[in-house]
């Protein structure tokens, strides 16, 4: 459920909170799909994100969800977890074995265990319930603006990396692993390592990261970093449980150490 603005009822916060949220190098017509049995809540966030400016589709279980992806291309999927039929985490992981559009999960489940599958299946974000639709609204636009980080201003920069091997392709976002083989990441994990990669040998704290990967929110959760940082390890590393590559630093954060190439 919702977590209402005070004073405002139940409509009229959809339109008074417009000033919340600006437009920062987020396309205005991106298109959100909402996936969440609760027409109520479909209903509002509906009108709430198109009065903001974006296009929003909305289902009510993975058979509806399935049906607007086929019909339109979708920039960032809204999915409760308590969906009837198939769950959440389930849509979530099988979305992950074909694509890396970017995923906000939604619960009413608090609980920490939760939130970690979540963002162990490939989320990007966290949500629970009840929540204030500002809140997702900058989680949303935080996310979108991900993959537009490089702007005018960093265009000169290196776009290619290689290490022990690797390349890390910044302009085409892709990451090809020793063999010539491409390793399928989401957005996050993506910024995470380019972050990463750019501050090769520097001992980052995970608020750094967050900056660097573009994860500005204040509501950021406090342990995404260190599931990104696993999920990359598991991608990346031969044994993740003995990492060569993103090392962990005790009480300073994660020091990326092999040496650069740049292209």
């Amino acid at each position: 459920m919702f977590k209402p603005l005070g004073g405002y009822g139940r409509l009229p916060w959809v339109q008074r909170a417009s000033y919340i949220v600006r437009e920062t190098g987020v396309k205005t017509d991106a298109h959100i799909l909402i996936v969440d049995d609760d027409r109520e809540i479909r209903d509002l966030l509906q009108e709430f994100f198109l009065k903001h400016g974006l296009r929003v589709s909305v289902a009510g279980d993975a058979e509806e969800m399935q049906a607007s992806m086929r019909h339109a291309a979708v920039d960032l999927l809204i999915l409760d977890v308590m969906l009837p039929g198939k769950s959440g985490l389930d849509i979530c992981r099988e979305i992950r074995a074909w694509s890396r559009v970017p995923i906000i999960m939604l619960t009413a489940v608090t609980e920490t265990v939760d939130r970690v599958v979540g963002l162990e299946m490939g989320a990007d974000d966290y949500v629970p319930k009840p929540f204030d639709p500002r809140e997702l609204l900058a989680r949303v636009r935080a996310v979108l603006r991900r993959p537009a980080m490089a702007g005018p201003s960093q265009r000169q920069e290196p776009q290619i990396y290689k290490f022990a091997g690797w390349t890390l392709d910044c302009a085409r976002r892709r990451l090809i692993a020793p063999g010539d083989v491409r390793v399928e990441l989401t957005t996050a994990e993506f910024n995470l390592l380019q972050a990463l990669v750019k501050s090769s040998q520097r001992v980052l704290s995970r608020d750094q990261l967050m900056e660097l990967a573009g994860n500005d929110n204040e509501y950021g959760y406090d342990r995404s970093v260190d599931i990104l940082v696993s999920r990359l390890r598991r991608k990346m590393e031969d044994d993740p449980r003995s990492p060569k590559l993103i090392l962990t630093v005790r009480g300073g954060g994660y020091q990326f150490v092999p040496e650069i190439a740049i292209e």
